[in-house]
């Protein structure tokens, strides 16, 4: 009966694995191929010689950013050559063996139509790699173009935390491949490409802004969910799962999520969900999910009891006119001291007192929730922002964030998260919903 209970076991996790990887397939499946045959062309536009090399994830269900956005692979263990020169571009792909066949499914390697499906000058086996590059290095100019800076920003920072225990400190995958290039190509110079990608990213194509737009209805009616759900006693896990509902049964996956209660809004990453939500309390919510790659980034804050109580309303109405005042300002051309000039003339117009918030240009959003592009630039049409202007009193256990993520049009700005309630009043009449 064990035996039987584990055999049982064992085939259903293969199951669930094999529709994870059929959904997230689904989800790229809806871009085109010439989608990417596009991005891999207008990179290569921009050099002249040399092989540009990058790497799959080894073993995620999520591929890396870079990678996906010129191949639309999701296949483990791939790798991306293209080549400047002739334009070509070539899909490297391990040769499965029988079980992994049966666990993970068949690798594009094995499907005959592979070429014609996604626009590679052709798709090889991973072990003729190597071979690969010995017989184009040199003919192609001795420049390599691979990842050499973190994929994000904010990696240095994580990084230099994990590196305060010395036993934490090893080589990163990124560098470590750098690493074992140079050893076996020491004639070879490198260069970063991220510099190169990032600013192709910034600007979403159509087809991206379509899944921008459904991901945003998708995560606003997350929230709302959690909203409807809230009542003091539930758990902040609770709210969460009743904001994951509506992500599954959406085809989308979480990003992130915080969900903080009472102290707990004041914390900026509060990642624990475990606090009993009390009468009184306010509920903050910041939330993101990923749709197509594409992702996510919402705030709102809420009263636990459906009500605000007067300083929680006053403290609220200032992060709200300040949020709004921002996404007034947004259009193209606009610089972050322009967005800061409108909300000091609106605040000032309005009598309200700012309590230090100036506003701004937010944080890119696309591919991730922090996502990379130059900082400092005037915004430009199919540009991807979140917006998040917040107050916090830890001594009185008020702490209220407001972000939207907004799409620059050609003459402003849509707002693709605008379906949860971040009026006063319109919070408090849905609260009033609740069963």
């Amino acid at each position: 009966m064990r035996k039987k209970m584990l055999v049982t076991r064992f085939l259903v996790s293969i199951l669930i694995v094999f529709l994870c990887s059929l959904l997230l397939r689904a989800q790229s499946a809806a871009y085109s191929k010439e989608e990417f045959m596009k991005r891999r062309e207008a990179l290569m536009d921009q050099m002249k010689e040399g092989l540009i090399i990058l790497f799959g994830e080894p073993d995620s269900r999520i591929q890396d950013n870079n990678f996906y956005y010129l191949t639309g692979v999701e296949d483990l263990n791939s790798i991306l050559v293209m080549v400047p020169g002739t334009g070509e571009s070539f899909l490297f792909l391990p040769q499965q063996n029988p079980r992994e066949n049966m666990v993970e499914g068949p690798n594009l390697l094995s499907d005959p139509q592979a070429k014609e499906k996604t626009g590679f000058t052709d798709v090889y086996p991973l072990s003729y790699f190597d071979e690969f590059l010995a017989r184009n290095t040199q003919r192609n100019g001795l420049v390599y173009y691979l990842r050499l800076s973190p994929r994000l920003w904010e990696d240095r920072i994580f990084i230099a935390r994990t590196n305060r225990i010395h036993y934490n400190d090893r080589l990163s995958l990124d560098n470590h491949r750098v690493q074992k290039i140079k050893e076996r190509y020491p004639i070879v110079e490198l260069k970063d490409i991220d510099p190169l990608i990032a600013p192709m990213r910034v600007i979403k194509s159509a087809e991206e802004v379509a899944f921008l737009r459904k991901n945003g209805a998708i995560s606003a009616e997350a929230v709302r969910q959690a909203m409807l759900a809230t009542r003091p006693g539930v758990y902040e896990y609770e709210l969460h799962a009743a904001a994951m509902h509506v992500v599954l049964k959406s085809g989308a996956r979480e990003q992130f999520s915080i969900v903080g209660s009472g102290p707990n809004t004041c914390i900026w990453h509060y990642s624990q969900k475990s606090r009993q939500v009390e009468d009184g309390d306010l509920v903050l919510m910041d939330f993101g999910t990923n749709l197509g790659y594409q992702c996510m980034d919402i705030t709102r804050t809420w009263p636990a009891s459906g009500k605000f109580t007067p300083e929680q309303r006053e403290v609220y109405e200032i992060v709200l006119e300040v949020q709004k005042a921002c996404i007034e300002a947004y259009r193209p051309g606009i610089t972050n001291e322009d967005v800061r000039a409108h909300v000091a003339q609106v605040m000032k117009g309005k009598g309200l007192d700012p309590r230090g918030l100036r506003g701004g240009i937010g944080h890119y959003v696309g591919m991730d929730v922090h996502d990379v592009g130059p900082r400092g630039l005037p915004l430009k049409e199919g540009m991807v922002f979140a917006i998040e202007p917040a107050l916090y009193y830890p001594e009185k256990n008020i702490g209220i964030r407001i972000e939207d993520t907004v799409l620059i049009t050609k003459d402003g700005c849509d707002v693709l998260s605008k379906g949860v309630p971040k009026e006063i009043d319109e919070i408090e009449r849905l609260m009033e919903q609740r069963k």
